[in-house]
C-alpha cells in the first residue's frame, strides 16, 4: 500500500451465534484500480462508498458508483468491483450471515431490487457501520456489540428503504400477527383489544378473523394459551400456584385457580401435587 491507502478490519475467527453473526467489518481507502473478483462469497456483504469512485459487476451489470452510493453482495453470487483509476474510493463494510439473515434482509427491501441504493448525505448509515467497526473484537462482548450494532443498521435500511408487507386477502396475516403478540406478551396485562390494537385492526374485526380461521374467539385463544403456559410451569413444581398465576398474566390467584379448574378439570394445586394432565387423567410415567 501507499501513503494514501490504509485499510482497516477485523475478521470473525468463530461465530458463535446461529441466528445473525457478523463475519467481517472494516474501512478502507483503496488504492488505483484496486479489485475483488470475480468470485463469491459465503455471506452478506454491504458496502457504504465514504468518498472517490469505483465500479461494481454483477449479474452481467455494471454500476458505476461514487461517495453516498452503497452495493449488496449476496452469498453464492458472483461478483467483482474495482477501485477508479484517478479518484479511488475508500469505503466501509460488514459482512453477515445466519439463520435469520436473510429474513432480515428481505425487509430491508434491498434483495428485491438491483443491488446497489443510493444514501446521499445520510450520514447515520455510514456512522451505524462504523459503529460496528468501533466495537469489533473476538470477546463475547465483542460479538454482542457488533450483533446489536448490526440490527441497529438494518433497521435504519429497513426504515429508508423496506415496504411493509401487504396482509394477505383473506386476512390470515392479522391472525398470525396476534397470535405472535400473544406469544411474546401473555404474561403482561394484555387484554383483546391491546392485541387487535398492536395488530392494527379492530376488536370486532379481530374477532371475525379469528373465528374464520382457527374457530376460536381471540380471547378463548388467549385465555387457553395462558393455561396451557401455567400447566407447563405448574409441572415443573419450581413455582407455587400464586407465582403461576401473576406469571402467566393472572393478577388475581383465586380467579385463575377458577379458570383453571374450568379448562383442565382439577384445581392447580391437585394438578401440581398429583401430575395430572389436561382432563384429570395421570399422566403416564
Amino acid at each position: 500500500m501507499t501513503n494514501d491507502e490504509f485499510r482497516r478490519s477485523f475478521r470473525v475467527p468463530f461465530h458463535n451465534s446461529l441466528g445473525l453473526a457478523v463475519y467481517s467489518c472494516g474501512v478502507q481507502k483503496c488504492g488505483s484500480c484496486h479489485s475483488w473478483g470475480p468470485a463469491v462469497r459465503d455471506h452478506y456483504l454491504i458496502h457504504c462508498i465514504v468518498s472517490g469512485r469505483g465500479t461494481f459487476r454483477c449479474g452481467g451489470k455494471q454500476y458505476r458508483l461514487s461517495a453516498g452510493d452503497g452495493f449488496l453482495v449476496v452469498p453464492s453470487l458472483i461478483i467483482s468491483y474495482e477501485a477508479d483509476r484517478d479518484d479511488p474510493w475508500e469505503y466501509c463494510w460488514v459482512g453477515f450471515n445466519g439463520a435469520d439473515a436473510k429474513r432480515l434482509m428481505e425487509q430491508t427491501g434491498l434483495l428485491n431490487r438491483e443491488p446497489v441504493f443510493h444514501y446521499g448525505q445520510n450520514s447515520r448509515l455510514q456512522d451505524l457501520m462504523m459503529g460496528i467497526c468501533n466495537v469489533s473484537g473476538s470477546g463475547p462482548s465483542n460479538e454482542a456489540r457488533m450483533e446489536s450494532g448490526l440490527l441497529l443498521f438494518l433497521a435504519a435500511l429497513m426504515d429508508r428503504y423496506g415496504k411493509p408487507v401487504a396482509p394477505r386477502g383473506n386476512g390470515y396475516e392479522y391472525v398470525r400477527k396476534a397470535i405472535k403478540y400473544i406469544d411474546y406478551n401473555y404474561s403482561g396485562n394484555i387484554s383483546v383489544g391491546s392485541v387487535a390494537q398492536n395488530v392494527g385492526v379492530s376488536r370486532s374485526h379481530l374477532y371475525r378473523l379469528f373465528m374464520r380461521h382457527i374457530s376460536m374467539p381471540p380471547n378463548e385463544y388467549l385465555m387457553r394459551y395462558r393455561i396451557n403456559k401455567a400447566a407447563a410451569l405448574l409441572k415443573t413444581g419450581r413455582l407455587t400456584v400464586g407465582e403461576t398465576a401473576y406469571s402467566t398474566g393472572f393478577s388475581d390467584q383465586l380467579y385463575f385457580s377458577r379458570v383453571f379448574k374450568k379448562y383442565m378439570g382439577v384445581p392447580p394445586s391437585r394438578y401440581m401435587a398429583d401430575g395430572l394432565a389436561p382432563g384429570g387423567k395421570k399422566e403416564n410415567t
